[in-house]
């Protein structure tokens, strides 16, 4: 063993350590406020407990403000948590506590599962262990002694998890206190830098391992964060999103439903359907304005073809399938890909036609556990707005800038302009030789670049190592909503794989045959989620050119029914979505009403505005009227409608 290990810090200084130096020894050289405010300690970017000896390399010393930070708030918080359960519920078994996005759970075996009433208790218990303090230790056992630990606790789950360390790993367990856990690790210092910004959130079901034949354990999730500040904002984040949840929005709006008869796909009411379509016409100016064809391929299609394509290997278990009488086995398709590929390939095709660009509004089904499926969001059956360009080599950088721009102007347009753009590269099973995803990333990082470069600063980019699909590297384009929540949409695919299965090629400058690269593109992904996405973001409150029903006009008195009927019928010609409301009821309740149903404008006519050819404006979210001009309003009304695409080309 070296007697000395050499560290080298941020700064590009380096200094020598006497071998089994400790993270917090080293801290403490630096300086003694360091050590006080030091959580953990990073070695080649390594997250590492401050009690492990440090090895040679580059080293970072964790504060408990880093970001770096939070994860390991939210899994001393689960440990304690679990510590809090068996105090106050002893024989309750804990099993498995991991961090997830924004918090932590833990699942327990409780004869009795836990209710939502037992939290405050439990919270109160948490914030009394970490007010104790008590350091993290972290011992190595022998498989023997911990199995024997375990079997005296009566913790059988933690026996079978104990069974499933692979021979040669650690056996690691971590004190707090009295009270300990397996656990690989790290760990802050103590239980007091955990802090009292966390809240339980909720209980839930789950089956151990995840497999509905084991035994169903109660999962309690909590959420913990750097400071009360971040704490509040999460809850105030949580609290906007259930009242902006598009499921309540929809039913109110009366835009769609689900049953159970039909789980997973969505029964389209008028207005919905006509929301829907708004979008895919949009969509449709664009593409035609970028040069793509809408094509149309088959719902069904043979098993061949899904093994051809490789998705009755890979994706047979989300597909559904169906035999018919002669035997033949068929599928609906999961994908557009092997269709469009078909549609390229029939006939013979030249360099000077590509890039060929192909699009479709493609209905697909995918199965989805049906704990999975949540309104919109995550379905069975849906619409992709799918594209496939064919092109050389020599053309795929151009073409990803190409699909880049109508991504990002798309976004734009639907008031979306914090935008990320990833770069997610080669995974480790994949298809395609290592010459061909040299060349496919070289292209993207560059592109990648450029996109940083020409947004000077309003797009983010990052790189997903490792995060590609099979069959290539992709861009995945992540938007940020009004509330903060990101969504990841659209995606560019470069795709070796389909074209060398399918055999697709063009006749290149010197007559011979060559492969096409296919790029896969989505600008909404799922229309149907980028509509739940839509009225989340503005709480139903939807711009005027992709609202179901743009105005309603609504009398005050009988007496103007007439005059409201023909003012209906004015913005009608004039291209608008409208409704009238000639019901005998007060104006006040009328104008409630449609404030629910989040109808953008209200124009108010009684007999002095029937006179007058005049109307009163009322918008949603404003308790302010504007009386204006029956032509004004038609005219301001009308411009505010137009979609942002057409008014870009008049």
């Amino acid at each position: 063993m070296a007697d000395s290990v050499s560290l080298k810090f941020p700064d590009g200084s380096s200094r020598e350590y006497a071998a089994e130096t400790s993270g917090r020894d080293v801290a403490e050289s630096i300086s003694k406020s360091l050590a006080k405010k030091a959580v953990a300690i990073v070695i080649d970017n390594e997250l590492r407990d401050l009690s492990e000896p440090v090895t040679n390399g580059t080293v970072e010393i964790l504060t408990r403000d880093d970001p770096r930070a939070l994860e390991l708030i939210r899994h001393d918080a689960a440990h304690v948590m679990a510590e809090a359960v068996q105090e106050l519920f002893p024989g309750t078994q804990v099993t498995i506590g991991p961090v997830i996005e924004n918090g932590f759970y833990y699942d327990f075996a409780k004869d009795e599962p836990f209710t939502p009433e037992d939290l405050p208790r439990i919270e109160k218990k948490m914030r009394e262990i970490i007010a104790r303090n008590k350091p993290f230790t972290r011992q190595v056992w022998s498989r023997e002694k911990a199995r024997e630990a375990f079997a005296q606790m009566g913790e059988d789950y933690k026996i079978e998890l104990l069974d499933a360390i692979p021979e040669g790993d650690d056996v690691k367990i971590y004190h707090q206190g009295d009270w300990f856990d397996m656990c690989r690790g790290p760990h802050m210092a103590s239980t007091g830098q955990i802090g009292n910004a966390f809240k339980l959130m909720k209980v839930a079901g789950a089956y151990w391992r995840g497999d509905s034949n084991n035994p169903m354990l109660t999962r309690i999730y909590g959420t913990a964060w750097t400071d009360q500040a971040q704490l509040d904002g999460y809850l105030h984040m949580l609290a906007e999103a259930e009242k902006r949840d598009h499921r309540r929005l929809g039913r109110e709006m009366d835009l769609f439903h689900f049953q159970e008869e039909g789980p997973g796909v969505v029964f389209w009411h008028a207005k919905g359907w006509r929301m829907f379509q708004t979008l895919v016409n949009y969509m449709r100016r664009r593409l035609d304005e970028h040069g793509y064809e809408e094509v149309n391929a088959p719902q069904i299609l043979d098993k061949a073809m899904w093994e051809t394509s490789g998705h009755w290997e890979w994706y047979r278990e989300n597909m559904y399938v169906t035999q018919t009488e002669d035997d033949r086995v068929f599928a609906i398709k999961p994908m557009n890909c092997p269709g469009h590929i078909q549609i390229f390939k029939h006939g013979l095709r030249s360099y000077r036609e590509l890039p060929v660009k192909m699009a479709e509004f493609g209905a697909v089904h995918r199965y989805e556990p049906s704990g999975a499926l949540h309104g919109l969001m995550r379905v069975r059956g849906f619409t992709q707005d799918d594209a496939h360009v064919f092109c050389t080599d020599e053309q795929m950088a151009a073409e990803c800038l190409r699909i880049n721009d109508l991504i990002l102007t798309t976004y734009a347009d639907f008031g979306f302009d914090e935008i990320t753009v990833k770069l997610s590269t080669r995974p480790e099973k994949r298809v395609g030789d290592d010459a061909l995803w040299d060349r496919a990333e070289a292209v993207m990082s560059d592109v990648l670049k450029i996109i940083e470069a020409q947004s000077e600063g309003r797009i983010k980019t990052d790189i997903l190592p490792g995060e590609g699909a099979f069959y290539g590297p992709k861009f995945e384009y992540t938007l940020r909503d009004a509330i903060g929540r990101e969504w990841q949409c659209g995606t560019t695919q470069v795709d070796f794989n389909l074209p060398e299965r399918f055999g697709a090629f063009y006749i290149d400058s010197d007559s011979e045959k060559k492969q096409p690269v296919m790029i896969h593109r989505a600008i909404c992904g799922s229309m149907e989620r980028f509509l739940g996405i839509l009225i989340e973001n503005y709480a139903g409150n939807l711009p005027l050119w992709i609202a179901p029903v743009q105005v309603v006009v609504a009398t005050i008195t009988s007496g103007a029914n007439e005059y409201a009927t023909e003012v209906a019928k004015i913005l009608k010609k004039a291209g608008m979505h409208v409704q009238t409301d000639l019901r005998n009821e007060k104006i006040n309740y009328k104008v409630r009403e449609h404030s629910v149903a989040k109808v953008p404008v209200i124009l108010v006519c009684g007999m002095r505005e029937a006179e007058e050819r005049s109307v009163n404006m009322r918008r949603l979210g404003s308790r302010d009227q504007v009386s204006m001009t029956l032509d004004e309003a038609v005219l301001a009304l009308t411009d505010e409608a137009t979609p942002p695409d057409l008014r870009r080309n008049d």
